[in-house]
């Protein structure tokens, strides 16, 4: 299989490891990336410092490409955009907004940008500035999302632009990586199926419950409030969907989740912290190494492919 964001990144497989808050550190991304696939730092809500300190810690492990994921909304994305000039990290993805104050200095310092988009319009305004590549993720994927599917929203980004485009939202295993191909795109983003790394940091608890989530156990928190957000459902979700129902204030939820994904991610806590999944997670079933992983959803969407192909003519 060969593509060309493999090209263009200088990776060998055509996988991305979704960047995760609190979740995508550098022995995650190393892991990914010394597997063939691209890891991606998760800025979240660090500071720049700490991200910087991520950076390093991740070069210490790698050799091979990496980046960095960047949520535009973070008060500290400013001071996180230089951070990746001075310390020459080769790629940058970002999500919650448009990256264009920072595309001038990435560009000039030769990173390569591959924004988030969640529509059409977005996607051509973000080749107009520059970006590398797009990343079209449906609202199957785990964490802050959009309205479209990635079935609809893929074809329609790969016809609307000449950079290549990678799907994301709902890819789990071969089958949805075959899928996504076809629909024309040249790589595919796995955040999910990642969770339950080996190398992955969360609490076991949190791995636990995506290894058993069945096909109806995410639920999207946050409609009402402009910022949906799928996540397992648990205590929190089904308290605060109850709340949304009842038209409480955007402070109230806000105080419900506070804290919440940390909660998840570090204590492990099954009542009130925020298990951020896709709607993939159904699809799980063991934990594997990142090398594992790759190697596994390649293997099978190569096969699936020729199969297919063989099958149809």
């Amino acid at each position: 299989m060969q593509t060309e964001v493999m090209k263009l990144l200088q990776i060998q497989y055509p996988v991305f490891q979704g960047g995760m808050a609190n979740i995508a550190e550098h022995n995650l991304v190393a892991a990914v990336s010394n597997a063939g696939g691209l890891g991606l730092i998760a800025a979240g809500g660090s500071n720049a410092e700490q991200v910087r300190e991520e950076i390093r810690k991740t070069k210490e492990l790698t050799d091979k490409p990496f980046g960095v994921n960047i949520m535009l909304l973070n008060p500290a994305a400013a001071e996180i955009a230089k951070v990746i000039v001075e310390e020459k990290v080769p790629v940058v993805t970002t999500g919650a907004g448009t990256p264009e104050p920072y595309m001038k200095d990435w560009l000039e310092a030769g990173v390569k940008v591959i924004p988030v988009v969640a529509s059409v319009a977005l996607a051509k305004r973000m080749e107009r500035c520059g970006a590398a590549a797009v990343i079209a993720e449906g609202c199957e994927s785990g964490g802050h999302i959009g309205e479209l599917t990635t079935m609809t929203l893929v074809p329609q980004v790969v016809d609307a632009v000449e950079i290549p485009v990678i799907a994301a939202g709902g890819i789990g295993d071969g089958r949805g990586f075959a899928a996504a191909m076809m629909l024309g795109a040249s790589a595919v983003q796995v955040g999910t199926r990642f969770l339950v790394a080996e190398e992955c940091i969360v609490h076991e608890n949190y791995k636990e419950l995506v290894l058993k989530a069945k096909d109806i156990d995410s639920a999207v928190t946050g409609r009402t409030t402009g910022h949906p957000v799928r996540v397992l459902r648990n205590n929190m979700t089904r308290e605060y969907l109850k709340k949304e129902k009842e038209g409480v204030s955007f402070e109230e939820l806000e105080q419900l989740t506070l804290g919440s994904l940390r909660k998840a991610v570090l204590d492990g806590d099954k009542k009130s912290g925020s298990f951020m999944a896709g709607q993939v997670a159904g699809l799980i079933s063991k934990e594997q190494t990142c090398k594992e992983i790759i190697e596994e959803l390649t293997n099978e969407a190569e096969q699936i492919i020729k199969k297919k192909s063989t099958e149809l003519f």
